[in-house]
């Protein structure tokens, strides 16, 4: 293994282990600040039970996913120093607003946990609310930096070095908008709907539990409307990335030749060397009216651009349909739940439905590790699209398979850890 590859695996191996644990931070807090709401506004003290059984879930998570979030800062100086020195100028800020508002979730995440009959009601349903929100914010800044990566914008080049800068401008890129409300409705879709699955598990063993049901429905009123309108989030992502990044587009969708009227393509295998894709499912003129709305617009192929400046084609297209696929199935299995509940208010007598939310459990997740793989391995060969090669931005250190697999071993034994203390607090209710 190259050193190159070395620094590339132990980056994606951090950022897939963090990413899991950065979305139930963000999603988690917002699940106990409206369990307790309902205690205080009904009485019930099962919604209390779940405010603190969520409160302690978020408190193992997010120290979990501070330490591994620490790792990716680390990771950014020492395995790519070339990136830092040339993006560190127009990064620093929102990094800097990204600590900031870690640290605020910090402080009022441990004022929830120890303010119980310490403070007044509104200061601590407030507490809570200010740990959501920080929790969000904290992951827009870094989604910032992302989409700066993916659109560069508030840099002015000359010789090969920038020039001058507009930190704002490098904020509000071309892609900020679309990627932070693309990870914000994931977050809140993927952890509202596990959460919803474990507990209809349970209530197809239990079908009178009190406490589950409670918990059922709490997770369904975050996870349905996210899982809803993620795919119109896609939809705003997909125009963004046939604007500012056609090559990602064209491996997204295993597109070689440019064409007016492309079509959409569901599965299939990309083949490089007959410079086409197999096996595909093809709606006629479909890429052209998603990525432009214009059913004869022109998709430019992988052909008019340079080989040594496409992706890894393979990567990019099967993550790209595994996560419209499974974002597909939440949409629609969370439409069907919004339906029954408008209708009748109670989905424990739809049995299939449960099932249907047992199932899709894990999707969410999946779905976020599949885009985030499309996200960073469609830009390749570029770490700054257009401006920075990944081979130019990696540290000159030999011998980088060394930490890379002592990284590995490290979150294989964290993720044993939070998965055996999970499965603690999940039995603890069954």
């Amino acid at each position: 293994m190259s050193d190159l590859l070395a620094a590339r695996t132990q980056m994606a191996l951090s950022l897939g282990f963090h990413i899991v644990f950065a979305e139930i931070g963000i999603a988690m807090p917002l699940l106990m600040v409206l369990a307790e709401w309902r205690w205080r506004r009904t009485g019930d003290e099962v919604f209390l039970r779940l405010a603190k059984r969520w409160a302690k879930g978020s408190a193992i998570l997010f120290a979990v996913g501070a330490v591994s979030g620490t790792v990716l800062s680390f990771e950014l100086g020492l395995l790519w120093p070339h990136f830092m020195q040339f993006a560190g100028p127009i990064i620093g800020l929102p990094f800097s607003l990204e600590g900031f508002a870690f640290f605020t979730e910090a402080i009022f995440l441990g004022v929830y946990l120890y303010g119980w009959n310490r403070i007044s009601p509104r200061a601590h349903l407030t507490a809570g609310l200010l740990v959501a929100m920080s929790g969000a914010a904290s992951a827009i800044f870094v989604v910032m930096v992302n989409a700066w990566m993916n659109t560069p914008t508030g840099v002015t080049m000359s010789g090969g070095q920038i020039a001058s800068i507009d930190p704002i401008a490098g904020m509000l890129n071309p892609s900020s908008f679309q990627q932070s409300l693309h990870m914000l409705l994931a977050a809140y879709a993927a952890t509202g709907l596990a959460v919803a699955g474990i507990h209809a598990a349970i209530l197809l063993r239990k079908p009178d539990s009190r406490f589950h049901r409670r918990a059922l429905t709490l997770a369904l009123m975050m996870g349905t409307p996210a899982a809803i309108l993620q795919p119109i989030s896609g939809d705003v992502s997909a125009r963004t990335v046939a604007i500012w990044q056609p090559t990602k587009l064209a491996a997204l969708e295993g597109q070689f030749a440019t064409e007016r009227g492309a079509p959409l393509r569901i599965g299939g295998w990309p083949d490089v060397d007959a410079q086409r894709t197999r096996f595909a499912l093809e709606v006629p003129r479909g890429l052209s009216l998603l990525a432009f709305h214009d059913i004869d617009a022109e998709v430019k192929g992988l052909a008019a651009f340079p080989r040594e400046n496409w992706p890894p084609l393979p990567p990019v297209h099967v993550g790209f349909q595994l996560m419209v696929g499974l974002g597909t199935a939440m949409a629609l299995v969370s439409l069907w739940a919004a339906v029954v509940m408008a209708r009748t208010g109670d989905v424990m007598r739809h049995r299939w439905l449960l099932r249907a939310l047992a199932i899709v459990t894990p999707f969410g997740f999946i779905a976020t590790e599949a885009g985030w793989t499309v996200t960073e391995v469609g830009r390749q060969p570029w770490v700054v699209q257009g401006i920075l090669r990944t081979a130019d931005a990696v540290t000159p250190m030999p011998g980088l398979i060394v930490p890379m697999l002592a990284f590995a071993a490290l979150y294989i034994g964290l993720s044993a850890i939070v998965v055996r203390l999970i499965m603690t607090m999940v039995r603890e209710t069954m």
